[in-house]
């Protein structure tokens, strides 16, 4: 008998889509399989079941999640006995897909991530989003192991007119605090130096627990005691939800790095009001002025949407003149695109496609040239980079400016492969396209 004629074997393949906090659920799924008796394989021949966990929050991320499930239903038609299963949020988003594949064996989703195993064996789905994980939770480390996503809450309460995060992920579940600094000492000490703190939307973390008194700001104030040479990143904050506490210990915490993802979404205040952003031009401008002013060193990332129902030349064009007077550090942009369900979707002057995607390349293509300038402005300065891998003597590296597969990188020649990991004190002396060139500032150097 061939290898894989049955489904005995008990290895599984996993494909992970989407962003940081799926990646998460990628790990749970991985932890459950293997305290369930499954082993990880990274080729799909060796594997009698094709895990995809998915993504659906825009269609980009529905037409990756198909051309998965292509290839799975491919690898189950060349050998008897083998099994797909879909987890994450494709199998939230509309009950009709699983018509559309039936050659899946398993669905599953975001509320099922620990309780895989179960329903392979028979056990029935979750029939609604409302599982949160703890550090006791089985779970495989995915990334590079000096770098690790923590989640701190799932779900979401927000309300954006234009999202359907609440309807596939449920809402707002905020672990409790003492959960996640157990977690973060566990990561410490496996040897993790940059933990990634992600939820939905990390600000209103522990507002679903009033009586708790947890916060973000609390939550950062006391992982900054903890023992260890690392740092704290943290990603997807709403600017509606910060409050002087969270400034205070953004501005005070040493392992906190001094960089801030807010997707800022719009600056007119009419777009800002019909995405019910709970927050106007006005506030924006404040707490960004603030946020500058309080943090030294401040790096900010954001990222907008352009052609959202009824934006007008007018309009996009105040969102130009924002880009270009904010100066942003980082920056992406994302067409509109309408999602059945959501109240931007049933508004009136739908933007045409086309538009939307012309509006949102000219606003990248005026940031991209904004980095290269800036690029060139940071040539001397010294930086202290952690060191991701090593590409034929080149570290690829990255510091206070980069997150992990979001940003750029920080190009190291001649260094050794084990370095990887590691600290390293660099002065910049040059770039390639976006991403910087350094040079080791070697121990007694000047």
């Amino acid at each position: 008998m061939k290898k894989n004629e049955t489904c005995g074997e008990k290895r599984f393949f996993l494909v992970s889509l989407g962003c940081p906090k799926n990646l998460v659920d990628s790990e749970i799924i991985s932890g459950n399989l293997l305290s369930s008796g499954w082993t990880l394989t990274a080729d799909p021949e060796d594997a009698s079941l094709f895990v995809i966990n998915t993504c659906a929050f825009i269609p980009s991320a529905r037409q990756e999640a198909a051309e998965e499930i292509a290839s799975a239903a491919a690898w189950k038609e060349a050998a008897p006995g083998r099994r797909i299963m879909v987890s994450g949020c494709l199998t939230r988003y509309d009950s009709r897909v699983r018509e559309e594949y039936p050659c899946v064996d398993f669905w599953t989703g975001p509320g099922d991530v620990a309780r895989v195993a179960e329903i392979i064996g028979g056990a029935s789905p979750a029939p609604e989003c409302a599982y949160c994980h703890d550090e006791k939770t089985p779970m495989l480390q995915l990334t590079l192991p000096h770098v690790a996503y923590l989640k701190i809450a799932d779900g979401c309460g927000n309300g954006c007119a234009y999202c359907i995060i609440p309807r596939l992920r449920g809402a707002l579940r905020s672990r409790p605090a003492k959960s996640v600094l157990n977690e973060a000492r566990t990561l410490v000490a496996n040897g993790v130096r940059e933990i990634v703190l992600v939820a939905q939307d990390t600000t209103v973390y522990g507002a679903d627990r009033p009586g708790s008194g947890e916060t973000l700001a609390g939550l950062l104030a006391q992982m900054d005691r903890l023992d260890g040479d690392f740092r704290v990143r943290l990603l997807y904050t709403h600017p509606a939800h910060y409050t002087e506490e969270l400034i205070g210990a953004l501005s005070s915490c040493e392992k906190v790095y001094p960089y801030l993802d807010i997707p800022l979404q719009h600056i007119s205040d009419r777009i800002l009001s019909a995405m019910n952003r709970h927050i106007t031009s006005g506030e924006i401008r404040a707490l960004l002025k603030k946020l500058r002013a309080r943090i030294p060193g401040l790096v900010l990332r954001t990222t907008f949407i352009t052609g959202l129902p009824g934006e007008t030349e007018e309009e996009f064009r105040e969102l130009e003149d924002f880009v270009r007077e904010q100066k942003f550090e980082r920056m992406g942009v994302f067409p509109y695109a309408a999602e059945p369900g959501t109240r931007a979707a049933a508004m009136p002057d739908q933007v045409p496609a086309a538009v939307a995607e012309a509006r949102a390349q000219k606003l990248m293509k005026a940031q991209n040239a904004r980095m290269k300038r800036l690029c060139g402005r940071l040539a001397g300065q010294e930086m202290r980079v952690l060191v991701d891998h090593v590409e034929d003597g080149v570290a690829v590296a990255r510091g206070v400016w980069d997150a992990p597969d979001i940003d750029n990188a920080i190009l190291i020649p001649h260094v050794g492969k084990s370095s990887v990991g590691s600290w390293q004190l660099v002065r910049v002396v040059g770039r390639q396209g976006c991403d910087l060139v350094a040079e080791r500032i070697r121990r007694g150097a000047k």
